[in-house]
């Protein structure tokens, strides 16, 4: 179908059950509207006579499991109902352009491989990366142009560049590779590209989450090779909404107190001859404590009683998503909070202890949601931006007004986990 085509078609309603699907049917006038508009700027930009598809990526939210993957521990994560959608058409030569909304055109011959620090940080070193992973996975890649807009917002915790990564994949998947590529090795291939092209030591959890469609529980014993698995647990069905609560920290200078969790995990980790935590138990840790306070200082046990716990948190979360008891998923998740306020210590730098955003977010939904069967918890990496709250359906406008009076108009995104991840829609 032409771009010209596909126009006309989206006019008529044709794939309104496709986006009916993907984001529910009151939002359908809405995306019908955003896909025109991706379909309009690409017939511009690359011509209205291309055979084009459309794809989509979709933004993620960690449910459980916080700061464990960098030890090779276990995480819950779901795709949401924000996403990148690209209008894509196939080329016969090794050109991709790929056209962002807002941002610059990236060219990339795929061809020319290279690892540049210049290029660290850089759309295009992702385009490249992902292809070079394709290619050393002896898969097929081609030349494509295409348009991208994303409602994925950058820095809250929802990973617009894990999706884009992801979206780039998913394009080359279904061009060159008939689609019979599956998620977690898409997923792998954009780590890949974050890694070494990119220049950030990321894991591997965003990229698998934006990747998978609804629940999916990731476990990193072997990084090379995690055990992922999907459920099929339907929050919506369930009367509730997963609410985002932006904050609006400041995230200037935060790098150490990041950089810190991971290192001070590997130092008590380090005791017991391991590189990482995973190995370690709550048996082992208790009798050398002692020591422990000597070598490494209270924080850092606290954050290995964490991780440990939190592993443990995780199966049981498995648990209730396997089962659909609500009850048993909300519990779990306010314990995966208290532990991350109190043991991990995410919540607010300690370099600026007058700010403390997430707190406040935290002791006003304890304070709303306590009597209303809800949960919450701080979300990603803590310690300024976002928060995480599960509210029920009739509950949603009173939390959000609360939330948006605090810290300002828009700040509460009322989300839905959606059962697509990454995948061509036209």
């Amino acid at each position: 179908m032409t771009a010209k085509e596909l126009l006309a078609a989206l006019e008529a309603g044709t794939y309104d059950s496709n986006l009916s699907a993907l984001y529910s049917a009151k939002d359908v006038n809405a995306q019908r509207s955003r896909y025109l508009e991706a379909v309009k700027q690409f017939a511009e930009r690359y011509g209205e006579e291309r055979e084009v598809s459309v794809f989509t990526v979709a933004g993620r939210s960690e449910i459980s499991g916080n700061h464990t993957d960098h030890n090779l521990g276990c995480v819950i994560a779901a795709s949401i109902n924000l996403d990148i959608i690209a209008v894509a058409s196939k080329r016969d030569d090794t050109v991709i352009h790929v056209k962002s909304e807002g941002f610059p055109e990236d060219v990339i011959d795929y061809r020319e491989d290279s690892i540049l620090p210049k290029n660290y940080f850089s759309s295009g070193a992702i385009i490249t990366g992902v292809c070079r992973g394709f290619l050393d996975r002896k898969h097929r890649v081609c030349g494509f142009d295409a348009f991208t807009t994303s409602n994925v917002l950058k820095g809250s915790g929802l990973s617009s560049s894990a999706a884009f990564e992801d979206m780039i994949g998913t394009i080359l998947n279904w061009f060159s590779n008939g689609g019979k590529i599956g998620f977690t090795e898409i997923a792998q291939i954009s780590q890949f590209a974050e890694n070494k092209y990119f220049g950030k030591p990321c894991g591997l959890m965003d990229q698998v989450a934006c990747a998978a469609g609804g629940f999916v529980s990731i476990d990193f014993a072997d990084p090379k090779q995690p055990v992922v698995e999907k459920f099929d647990f339907d929050l919506t069905g369930k009367g509730y909404a997963l609410c985002i609560v932006n904050t609006g920290g400041n995230h200037a200078d935060l790098n150490e107190d990041y950089a810190s969790v991971p290192a001070e995990m590997k130092q008590v980790a380090a005791y017991f001859g391991e590189p990482v935590l995973r190995p370690v138990t709550m048996d082992q840790l208790i009798p050398a404590i002692p020591d422990l306070r000597k070598s490494c200082g209270d924080r850092a046990i606290l954050r290995a009683i964490h991780y440990i716990r939190e592993n443990q948190l995780v199966m049981e979360q498995m648990k209730a998503l396997k089962s659909g008891d609500m009850k048993r998923f909300l519990q779990n998740e306010i314990a995966s909070g208290d532990s991350s306020f109190k043991y991990l210590q995410n919540v607010y730098t300690t370099k600026n202890v007058s700010e403390q955003g997430l707190s406040l977010a935290l002791a006003l939904s304890q304070t709303y949601l306590a009597d209303k069967e809800g949960a919450w918890r701080v979300h990603g990496g803590g310690f300024a931006g976002t928060t995480q709250a599960f509210v029920r359906t009739e509950d949603v406008e009173g939390y959000r007004a609360i939330m948006n009076s605090v810290f300002g108009e828009g700040a509460c995104i009322v989300l839905q986990v959606r059962s697509t991840g990454a995948g061509k829609v036209i």
